[in-house]
């Protein structure tokens, strides 16, 4: 087959370098905006915080350019910039489009779960061979602070990786060792066991405490299931003192590992974009100020580039030197604008949400949030749902009722009998309160409470209940039960 040489021509719609910005700087909460505008205003030697200052002011300044053709044009030195030697060599390389969202993953500095029980191992009078056992059966440990390997692995572990040989009833014995450290219950291979070594530790005389670990050793299937009709005939005990032994147990952390974990996470703090006052019935929105930042562009790389562009001859490395001024320039004004265009954005489309959700703003029930799509504010504001997608992430009002997270507001769509359209969170507020008033001997089961909803008018299902119950995470009616 011959090769052949043909003109064709197509249509293409690409995304420009601004566009793909302002589409990054969309999303960015606010914590994350000020550290991005830090990170462009460090890359960017041409883009400056503060006001932007009129051609005016600048002229009315004499000494102004002189201080700058005298001092700032001797210390601004090309070869900083321009490699004259023309290097053909690259001292970074990236497999990374431009395009691609970097991700900082931040390090940690606490101490982790295991570390912490290591150092108690220090503390303990342990041989080196004791020592690499116990520690081995410390990095074991799930997050939770479990043991679920079996201790035959870990014998088998121990000879082929460390060369460590011992056997079985070593290992138990460095796990009640273990089990020993804190937090109580750490070491445990069940819930029940994790549950028996933390009450175990409580037993001080009082008869309370002692029925609740007989409960946990003996009737621990059955309380479970919650079966405290069987526990109370079996320990001939009434329900009040059954009450207080399951209140006792419930006292307890079923994992341990989790509290040491989740107290050296580091929590975020929310920062809220947007701000919604109530005055007497009229709601005022304003942006966070650092969603709006000032800034502006260089006036020394603007009379830089003047300079440079007023001279009749250029060598090679100054020609660098304006094309190097004039991309960042162009860089920093195109930083703003996007900035000021993000801006915008959020003004644009948190005021189509708050105009659609009044009601809801005003009086902050629940039941007066409207049904809710991305789709909506869409059309409202004229803008691609996408982009609306892009203004929710990550992103909270403050209001008069607390602060939310902007998709609270969305919701799905719910037909009552009058053929009148509901927010599924409506229901769903429904639904809590009705769970909350039953009574906890007999809670109700998920189709009563489906026949509940139906007489409030709500064409609901019975499993369309227990879908949204787990969305609130409440657990069955067999498990709501309480003496």
């Amino acid at each position: 087959m011959a090769l052949k040489q043909y003109l064709t021509q197509k249509l293409e719609q690409r995304l420009s370098p601004q566009q793909i910005q302002l589409m990054k700087l969309l999303q960015v909460p606010t914590m994350e905006l000020d550290q991005r505008i830090k990170q462009e205003i460090e890359e960017n030697p041409a883009l400056e915080e503060g006001l932007e200052k009129n051609e005016d002011e600048f002229e009315e300044n004499d000494d102004f350019e002189d201080d700058f053709d005298n001092n700032d044009s001797e210390d601004f030195d090309i070869s900083e910039y321009i490699d004259e030697e023309g290097s053909d060599y690259k001292t970074k390389i990236t497999n990374s489009s431009k395009d691609d969202e970097e991700r900082v993953i931040p390090l940690s500095g606490e101490a982790s779960f295991q570390e912490k029980l290591e150092e108690q191992l220090h503390l303990l009078y342990l041989d080196e061979h004791e020592f690499v056992i116990a520690n081995t059966l410390i990095g074991n440990l799930d997050e939770s602070g479990y043991l679920n390997r079996e201790l035959e692995s870990i014998v088998d572990d121990l000879a082929f990786s460390a060369n460590v040989f011992t056997d079985v009833q070593e290992i138990s014995n460095l796990l009640h060792v273990i089990q020993e450290l804190d937090p109580a219950g750490v070491g445990a291979r069940n819930l029940q066991e994790c549950l028996l070594l933390q009450i175990q530790r409580k037993q001080d005389g009082d008869i309370t405490r002692y029925t609740a670990k007989i409960i946990l050793e003996q009737f621990f299937e059955e309380f479970t299931k919650k079966h405290y009709d069987k526990i109370a005939k079996k320990l001939e005990i009434d329900d009040e003192d059954l009450k207080e032994a399951i209140a006792e147990i419930l006292k307890l952390n079923p994992k341990p590992g989790g509290s040491m974990i989740e107290s050296a996470k580091n929590h975020q703090q929310i920062i809220p974009d947007f701000m919604i006052v109530d005055y007497e019935g009229k709601l005022e929105l304003t942006l966070n100020g650092r969603n709006a930042p000032d800034l502006k562009v260089s006036r020394e790389y603007e009379l830089m580039l003047r300079t440079y562009g007023e001279g009749s001859k250029k060598s090679k490395s100054e020609r660098d030197a304006v094309q190097f001024v004039k991309q960042k320039l162009d860089g920093a004004k195109w930083f703003i604008d996007a900035i000021k265009q993000r801006q915008n954005t959020l003004l644009l489309t948190m005021n189509a949400i708050m105009s659609y959700q009044k009601a809801y703003f005003l009086t902050g029930d629940e039941t007066n949030l409207k049904p809710m799509i991305l789709k909506d504010i869409a059309e409202l504001v004229g803008l691609d749902i996408s982009t609306i997608s892009r203004v929710a992430n990550s992103k909270y009002v403050q209001t008069s009722f607390g602060i939310f997270s902007l998709k609270y507001f969305f919701s799905e769509s719910l037909s009552t009998d009058s053929g009148e359209e509901v927010s599924t969170r409506e229901v769903k507020k429904i639904l809590s309160e009705a769970i909350e008033g039953e009574k906890k001997k007999r809670p109700l089961t998920d189709e009563k409470l489906a026949d509940l909803l139906n007489e409030k008018g709500y064409n609901i299902a019975r499993r369309t209940v227990a879908k949204y119950r787990e969305q609130l995470n409440i657990p069955v009616a067999r498990l709501r039960k309480e003496l």
